[in-house]
């Protein structure tokens, strides 16, 4: 069985995306929950991954002894392994524009993900109206979200970005949550994906955990001091 070593569900944005791929694929995995202490050299987190992977970070795949490390690689072999899941877009065109926007996510939107870190359990519309008001790269990664996605959703009939659930919905996941938990102003029909999104059952599932989860980690709250 796939082994998915994973950081904590609340704030593990990277974590988040190939564990609710395969979970909402139905592809059996076992997770290997690897909690976030510190990220020095010398931490338990470094300590458990680094003979499992070089980079030492979160998450990593490991099929049968052999590691996969960073997130679109995880993907990528997910697909590979279990074509019949269809995880990307059966049409070349589609299944090409799935991949040009998941590497837009994972080299970009750097405004939104460094001001609004993935925090799960908690509501933080305050930090959100702060964050939109003084931060004009947050309002332009939104702007550039916004439009892929009107595009993606009108284009490919939704429900999902293209069509049925893919890749591409598994990766945008956690923008879905920091739109949603710092109530980011968008338009109705983005909202209304996120809600389907949300309601997926791996997705949801995820979200269950997340807040399930007791663990207050202090480096990864710059809007709270306590749970």
């Amino acid at each position: 069985m796939l082994k998915l070593y994973i950081g904590n569900k609340n704030y593990s944005s990277w974590s988040m995306r190939p564990w609710v791929l395969l979970k909402q694929a139905g592809i059996p995995f076992q997770e290997v929950m690897v909690r976030f202490d510190s990220f020095d050299g010398d931490s338990a987190f470094k300590d458990t991954l680094r003979p499992i992977s070089p980079v030492g970070r979160v998450p990593v795949l490991v099929d049968d002894g052999f590691a996969v490390w960073d997130t679109l690689a995880i993907a990528e072999y997910a697909a590979e392994k279990f074509p019949e899941k269809q995880l990307w877009p059966q049409q070349a065109k589609a299944r090409a524009r799935a991949r040009s926007v998941c590497a837009e996510m994972h080299a970009g939107f750097t405004g939104l993900r460094s001001n609004c870190p993935m925090n799960i359990e908690a509501a933080l519309p305050q930090a959100g109206a702060i964050v939109w008001r003084d931060k004009p790269e947050v309002r332009a990664d939104v702007q550039r979200i916004v439009a892929m996605w009107t595009e993606l959703l009108e284009q490919n009939k939704g429900p999902m970005l293209f069509g049925e659930f893919s890749i591409a919905d598994a990766y945008f996941a956690p923008v879905c949550m920091r739109i949603k938990n710092y109530a980011l102003p968008v338009p109705g029909h983005i909202t209304d994906y996120i809600r389907r999104l949300c309601a997926l059952p791996g997705v949801k599932a995820w979200i269950d955990e997340a807040q399930a989860e007791k663990t207050f980690v202090d480096f990864d709250e710059p809007y709270r001091t306590a749970r």
